[in-house]
């Protein structure tokens, strides 16, 4: 009797610690490319390039439905600002199927998504101070 409940403890804590791990690589992947975004200079750093880095980033997280699903072209990534802005922020957002024990109750808490569940980090940095006045470029002319 004590081996099945053994069991059922581990498969319901499995599922959680598949979720946390998925959730913080794609926290810290999207607070990198914040940090990325919002102190790029320049043209060398695109929209493009920043999405492939959250892309890399998010290779980590398993190729497991429990994990998530949908593989490479699962993932969701929005970027916004960057450029010179003092603000920038990004979204990244993916699907997990959880467990077969837990799948009675995700088809009730989101029947519209087929049982899987949405798993959705949002940063955002603000890394320039207001009281900051010129650019970059105008710092490092001043110590030339």
């Amino acid at each position: 009797m004590l081996l099945p409940v053994l069991l059922a403890t581990c498969a319901f804590l499995m599922q959680p610690a598949c979720l946390l791990y998925t959730r913080t690589v794609m926290q810290s992947a999207a607070a990198e490319a914040t940090r990325v975004l919002a102190t790029a200079t320049g043209d060398a750093v695109t929209e493009d390039a920043v999405r492939a880095f959250v892309l890399r980033r998010l290779r980590a997280v398993p190729d497991l439905e429990i994990f998530h699903e949908g593989g490479a072209q699962g993932w969701e990534v929005e970027l916004e600002g960057g450029e010179g802005q003092a603000d920038a922020s990004v979204r990244v957002t993916g699907r997990v199927r959880p467990l077969p024990l837990l799948g009675g109750i995700t088809r009730v808490l989101a029947p519209a998504e087929g049982g899987s569940l949405r798993l959705e980090v949002h940063v955002e940095a603000h890394v320039r101070p207001d009281w900051l006045e010129g650019s970059y470029d105008d710092w490092v002319k001043m110590w030339d």
